[in-house]
Parts: structure tokens; sequence; C-alpha cells
């Protein structure tokens, strides 16, 4: 693939070379920049020192994944914020672009750019990605070659930027370990600060012993991990050995800690948030109101290693809202985290929001809230100056048996009762997402999902008096992730997946009195099987995403450019060498002494924990939220310094000004 040339002066912007190209591609508005509330900083802003030393440190940070997808990321955009607002520091953004673009920019030698200053991606001083999701590591790959940063991080030279990698797929760096130069675990904020005062401390001395140098002294704070400072053995069938500082890795500890933000207020993060010039997945302003999750949910990777609990303060919130609707215009605020109706002032927050905005097009939203946190008095709040939309629930499971497995504690009375209160209150549509492939789920389990949606259509009518109750049956499938109790667990074939779920949806179209009025939207086991080996994968899977984006991989999250075919050859032939295929990393059941990739990476949660509460799945039995209940000695909090925080602080969004 041909390298593109750079910039011909290290910080200039490229936009006369691009402009030509925007009339050949679609969506070119992408490529534009120039965003409501966007930021282009001085290439110099940080000055030089006495002997000329560049003292800027620069920044290209990428959500992996296209414009629409992107630009709403709530990660990138904090970080983008918070390092802009550092007087020696700039961000830029940069995006996947897609197939037309990339063909377009190798053709004319136009390299990576930000869509910021539309400078050359090459000459920042870190390129940052944060990763959501494994299926964008083929998207990092095409960036690099365009930006002519090369491939390998052991081929680098001083003048490359450093490759770092974050978000919650970083909780597992091992597939893209030879692509990346480190990785950084947790919450980004205070992390990002910490990495700009040593490269600008490395730069203002000259930039001594090189891109090495540096790396060295990341590793060394604990906090950011460098594979290429690691070595990594493997047993006779396969199985790690184990992972171990190399030995010139002075300093570098055996176990790398993740970043926790506490007290939130003193991150009132995104003041000024974006907004898009094109259509993107997300047209509204969010807000985090917490940060962590305790329910305990055994499949959920998010909450494991987002714990503990942190809580906005009323007070803060509504600050954040009347700031960020200020800088954007936005008409509708999301009210984000991982279960928005959990926060201890969820009622006042959305009754002062709401009473604040009343007459006014400013409409709440929450994400899929948990069945046993609704309420309809919290559901009016929330519609009360915006459009009544449907409410989705997600029961995870289909049968009471599979909900105790997973520690989803909500019973098949909880979600009649709560679909009941909903549809009785004027409602017409309902969506549940639920899971298909859960550890020791059978048959039966999936089948009950039709059979709750179909009592769901019955309670509707029942309670509403009328026929045009809707009820959309949503079902992903499920992935085991690092960090969770089911880490150790088989992952469900593709086969007997899409067996599954035709027996499902057989179930529900065959219903005469019931089929109609319920939707079905499902995913087959194909994706899920690649995200499988790439989330539990080790080293060994980089040779595989490398044989991917060089067969033409790219957009992988994408239905209509994924290619299972594509994977599952280039997996075969790069695993072969090893003695290894896709089963081994995703349908074999781990034993408990198995030393997993990510074991060197610590999230705060004991692995001796983890397994228990895996036990404690494989019995069926419940744990309880140790937000109100004594502690269950996860880890967390003692080992990373932390502690659950929350209200009720008492306070109210007074002064109240009704706009």
């Amino acid at each position: 693939m041909s390298v593109p040339t750079s910039a011909t002066s290290p910080g200039e912007s490229l936009f006369h070379r691009l402009e030509p190209l925007l009339e050949k591609v679609s969506k070119p508005i992408q490529y534009v920049g120039g965003e409501l509330n966007s930021q282009t900083k001085d290439w110099h802003c940080g000055g030089h020192g006495p002997d000329g030393e560049e003292l800027t440190v620069r920044w290209s940070l990428m959500y992996p994944d296209a414009y629409e997808v992107g630009l709403p990321n709530q990660g990138v955009m904090i970080l983008y914020e918070v390092l802009n607002e550092q007087p020696n520091a700039l961000a830029e953004r940069t995006y996947a672009v897609w197939p037309d673009m990339e063909a377009a920019m190798r053709e004319q030698g136009v390299p990576q750019f930000t869509v910021d200053g539309h400078r050359a991606v090459r000459d920042f001083d870190v390129f940052g990605l944060s990763f959501s999701t494994e299926l964008g590591y083929t998207n990092m790959l095409t960036a690099l070659d365009l930006a002519g940063i090369a491939l390998h991080a052991a081929d680098r030279g001083d003048d490359e930027p450093i490759v770092l990698a974050g978000g919650h797929a970083a909780f597992n760096p091992e597939p893209i370990a030879d692509f990346i130069d480190a990785a950084v675990v947790g919450d980004g904020e205070e992390a990002v600060l910490a990495i700009t005062q040593h490269v600008a401390a490395w730069k203002a001395q000259g930039r001594p012993g090189g891109r090495k140098e540096l790396l060295l002294r990341l590793a060394r704070t604990g906090g950011v991990y460098v594979p290429s400072l690691y070595d990594v053995d493997y047993l006779p069938d396969g199985r790690i050995k184990r992972v171990a500082p190399a030995p010139d890795a002075t300093g570098v500890p055996w176990r790398v800690s993740k970043h926790t933000v506490m007290e939130l207020d003193e991150w009132p993060y995104p003041k000024q948030p974006l907004v898009p010039l094109a259509e993107t997945v997300h047209e509204r302003m969010s807000v985090e109101i917490f940060r962590g999750c305790t329910r305990g949910c055994r499949f959920c990777q998010a909450g494991m290693i987002t714990r503990p609990v942190r809580e906005r303060s009323i007070t803060g919130i509504g600050d954040m809202v009347r700031q960020g609707l200020a800088a954007t215009g936005f008409e509708e605020v999301g009210l984000l985290s991982l279960s928005s109706a959990d926060h201890t002032e969820i009622a006042e927050i959305t009754k002062g929001l709401a009473d604040r905005y009343e007459g006014t097009q400013t409409g709440l939203s929450l994400p899929s809230t948990r069945v046993d946190a609704f309420n309809i008095d919290l559901a009016n709040e929330l519609t009360r100056n915006g459009r009544r939309s449907g409410l989705t629930f997600a029961p995870e499971g289909g049968s009471e048996r599979i909900r105790k497995v997973i520690n989803k504690m909500v019973t098949e009375d909880d979600l009649i009762n709560t679909v009941a209160a909903a549809y009785g209150a004027g409602w017409r549509q309902v969506k549940l997402y639920f899971m298909c492939g859960l550890p020791t789920e059978t048959d039966e389990d999936v089948l009950q999902i039709a059979e709750l949606a179909k009592r769901v259509i019955e309670t509707g009518r029942q309670v509403s008096g009328r026929k045009d109750i809707r009820c959309t049956v949503s079902i992903g499938g499920f992935v085991p992730k690092p960090h969770t109790p089911f880490q150790w667990c088989a992952q469900l074939g593709v086969e007997e997946t899409d067996a599954r779920l035709q027996k499902l949806r057989d179930a529900i179209r065959s219903d005469k009195r019931y089929g109609s009025s319920i939707g079905m939207r499902y995913h087959d086991g194909q994706p899920g099987i690649v995200e499988g080996l790439l989330s539990r994968g080790d080293r060994r899977v980089g040779s595989v995403i490398e044989a991917v984006w060089r067969d033409g991989g790219r957009f992988d999250g994408w239905s209509e450019h994924f290619s299972y075919e594509r994977w599952m050859r280039c997996a075969a032939e790069a695993l072969g060498p090893h003695g290894l295929d896709v089963a081994w990393y995703t349908t074999r059941e781990r034993g408990e002494t198995e030393v997993l990739p990510w074991d060197h990476l610590d999230s705060g949660l004991d692995k001796e924990w983890l397994w228990d509460d895996w036990q404690d799945a494989l019995d069926e039995t419940e744990v309880d939220d140790c937000r109100w209940t004594p502690c269950f000695d996860c880890g967390v909090c003692p080992q990373m310094g932390t502690e659950i925080q929350i209200g009720p602080t008492g306070k109210k969004l007074l002064p109240l000004t009704v706009v």
C-alpha cells in the first residue's frame, strides 16, 4: 500500500490538498471541520525553551469509526477539551475515513489528517485512540498506514508519534500490542494530563534517549502500560505461562493500575460540547450523571471495570445542563450513565430540569432503563417538554433462572408491572433487550423471551383497552469479556446461536394472537465470534488483525463491511502455525489457574472474587448491590484508594429560573 506524503512543514494545514478530493467522495462535510465549539490552537502554543526546544505537547485524538459515530463520543470530547485548556498543549480530532476517501487519499498522497486544523496526524507527539469496541482495530491500522506511521511499534522512529490506546477495549490491549506503543487503563482525564507533563519534560530536556526513554518513563509511573517492555512466555499447550517485565525494563511494575477520577463535580466536561456539521448517531447534548455501577451484572464489563460508583451532584448536573444548552442550542439532554435511574436523586434531577425548561422545546432522555428502577413519575418528567418516544428496558435474560445466573435481579412480575404502568399511562411501544448465548443457557431459556413478549402485549392491551400495542424484542449475542466473572466461560458457537434464534423467531411468528404485534431484531452469531476472538485474545491474535486489514478489512462494526469469511480464513492462516484456532479463543472454557492475557492489568477486581462470582453464577446465586449493603470485598476500593460516592446531597436545582 502506498504511504502518503506529509505536509511540507510540521503543523501546516493540508486543506489545499484535501479540498479537491471532497467533490469525489460521499458525505464530504464530515472531513471539513469547523464545528461549533471546535478549536484549532497555534502549533507553538507552548512556546520554546532557552535552547530552542519545542515545548508544545500535541495530541491527535481518534475515535476509530466514521465521523457520524465518533463525533458524539463523550470520551474523546472530554479529553479534547481537557487538553486544550492546558496552555502548553493542543488536541485535534481525527476519524476513520470511508473507503472512497481512503482510495482518493492514497491516489493523491494525502495523509491521515485532523478535522480541526487539517494537520498531518504524523506531525503530532501522541496519537491517542479510544476503543469502546474491539471491532475498530482494523480502522486503526488504516489510520496508521494513511498517516505514514510504521504499523508495528518496534519499527517506529523518534520522529513518529507515541500511539496510545484507551477506552474500555484497552483493558485487554494484547491483541493490538504489536501496533500500539502504550495503553491507558481506566478514566482518561487525569491520565492525559500526567502524560502531557512527562512528554513536555522530555521535550524540554532535548528528547534524551529518544522514544524508548519516553516510553520507559511513562511505564515507570505505574499507570501507563507499554507492551514492548513486557515479555510473554507460553506453555506447550498454547496457554500463557507468564507475563513479566523484560530484563532491561528496570523500574517497570509487574502490574499496571487503572486510573479512577473521583469527585466528578471537579471535572464538569464537556463544558462546550461539539455540535456536528453532518448528521450523527446522537443529536443531543449529554451529561454524565454518574460513573461506575455496582449492580453486579456478571456479563457487563463496563459495570465491573468502572467501579466504584461516583455520582455527580444534583447542582453539578444542573450547571452542566445549563451551560451545555447555552453553548450548543441542542433541544435534547441525555442524562447518561450505566444505569441512570439509579442516581440517588434522579427524581429531583428530572423534576427540577423539567420545571426549569417547562414551555420550551428542551426534552430529557435516559438511556435504557432498569425495570426495577423505572416509575411513571420519572417517565412523565422526562417527557413533559419533549415528545413521548418508546421506552426501552433490558431484562437481558428470558427466564427467571438465566437472570439469576447473570445476576440481573428482575422478576417477570417486575417487568409486567412496569410495562403495565407504562401502557396504562399512554405509551404504545416498548422495546425489550435480551442476550442469546449466556452461560448455562438452554433453548428453553431463549424461548421464554417469546412467552414474556406475549405477556407484555396481553398486559398492554388489557390496561390500555387498545389493540395498537407494540413490543420490539432486540437480541444481541453474548460475548464474554475480560475482568468479568464470565471471563472464564465458553462462548456459544455460531451455528448454535443461529439455531437458537431461529427457534425463537419461529415461536414469535407462529403465534396468531400476538405475533404481529411483536417485532424482533437480532444479529446472527458471526460478528460475536470475531468480537470474542478479539476481546479475549492475546498477542498472537495481532497477526490475524493485520492479515484481515491487508485483505481489505475495514469498518468491521458495520454489517455491510463485515466479512466473517475473511476473518475465519485469515485466522486459520495466522493461528495455524501456533497450533491454535478461533475456537481455542472463543468456545473453550478456561480453568481457575490459567493465566489470562490481561491478568497484569489491574482493574482493581480481585481475581479470586471474580472466580467466586463465576461459581455463584453456576449455582444461580444472586448478589446484592454494594451501594445499599455491606461491602462484598471485590477489591476495588482498597486497592485503588477509592470509595463509593453517592448522595443524597439534599440540595435543590435552585434558584429555579424558568427559561
